[in-house]
């Protein structure tokens, strides 16, 4: 488990199959994960007992994010592509609710994640991809040092239309 001041870093539970269907069966996220059709709870549970795998393994990992004054999950922070030859990895956050966002979680659990990649992992950069239309992504990112590095134009197509997707990364 990794700790913050409000919230706390942690692995995939059992008990996390319904935040975890509730997550990755929101139509209003799968612009971001490029998600086209609904998980179900016989392969969401098929993920979660696969969870277990090693980053070096699985080249990925994704940790719960959960309120410290209560166990509620609030979203989830994932690293993906991880090159460890290379040192470097992709980085994706989403929180689920209206009612948790804008009040710094986001803001507190990149700040652990930078940390735990920059100590634990020994990373050397990690990029995000970003929506050129989601100014909230770029501030935050931003304001961690990440830079916009590219832009990829007409890069997705969601609602019948394409959007361009910006690039960011930072050198640890």
């Amino acid at each position: 488990m990794i700790n913050g001041k409000s919230i706390y870093l942690r692995a995939l539970e059992p008990n996390d199959i319904l935040f975890l269907y509730a997550l990755e069966n929101d139509i209003n996220l799968w612009e971001y994960s490029h998600t086209q059709t609904p998980y179900s709870n016989y392969i969401l549970q098929n993920y979660l007992e696969n969870s277990h795998q090693d980053i070096y393994q699985a080249k990925q990992l994704r940790l719960v994010i959960a309120q410290k004054s209560t166990p509620k999950p609030l979203g989830f922070i994932d690293l993906f592509d991880f090159d460890p030859k290379n040192h470097r990895a992709g980085l994706g956050i989403a929180i689920l609710n209206t009612e948790d966002k804008n009040k710094g979680y986001g803001t507190e659990t990149v700040a652990l994640m930078l940390q735990y990649c920059k100590d634990f992992l020994q990373l050397h950069q990690l990029f995000v991809n970003i929506s050129a239309e989601n100014e909230v992504s770029k501030r935050l990112f931003s304001s961690f040092g990440f830079q916009k590095i590219g832009l990829k134009k007409e890069w997705n197509f969601y609602k019948g239309k394409y959007s361009d997707e910006e690039m960011y990364q930072k050198i640890l």
